[in-house]
């Protein structure tokens, strides 16, 4: 018998990657998550900003990253300042780094809507890269006589159970999404 597992598990990675790219895109709020993607050049070498600094959230438009090392605290400021997706304008005052977070435009709303359902697309197509993948696995094994036609014809049918759980799965973490950055 051909087993769907191995090929569930991917589609879950698919799905945590999805709601990890997600979380990535801003609402009107700020959240320690917002600078998750940023890299530091620190000593040398580009690491994630949260290996190097701790960041907080202390009002709702305000984060703020306190570095390890003060040392780090200009290339903080410079790698977030040069992700220009985030929009945001750092400032430090030697011991802090500062990030205020602007109120959302009903422009930049719509254009974080538009991103939220490119990713939702990604990550569809993610999906069925996986379900063909594991088809054509099992039309091997009938082809190789290890499956028969009815033993396909399930793999099939579950293969499109799993598409439609994971499909709906995205599109409710993309409704919830959008009625997070709409939200004034």
């Amino acid at each position: 018998m051909f087993d769907t597992d191995i090929y569930e598990l991917k589609m879950e990675g698919a799905f945590e990657h999805f709601t990890d790219e997600l979380s990535k895109i801003r609402t009107g709020r700020a959240h320690p998550g917002m600078l998750d993607g940023i890299k530091v050049m620190a000593y040398g070498v580009e690491v994630p900003l949260n290996q190097v600094a701790n960041v907080t959230a202390p009002e709702a438009q305000l984060l703020q990253i306190t570095p390890f090392d003060p040392a780090n605290l200009q290339h903080i400021a410079t790698a977030i300042r040069n992700d220009q997706g985030l929009g945001l304008n750092p400032s430090d005052d030697g011991r802090v780094v500062r990030v205020p977070v602007p109120a959302l435009t009903e422009e930049r709303r719509k254009l974080l809507v538009k991103q939220a359902g490119e990713k939702s697309e990604e990550a569809r197509i993610g999906l069925r890269t996986i379900r063909q993948d594991g088809i054509k696995d099992a039309r091997q094994k009938k082809d190789a006589k290890e499956l028969s036609e009815d033993d396909l014809k399930r793999v099939e049918k579950e293969f499109d159970r799993l598409m439609s759980v994971y499909q709906q799965k995205i599109d409710e973490a993309c409704k919830t999404k959008e009625k997070e950055i709409l939200t004034i």
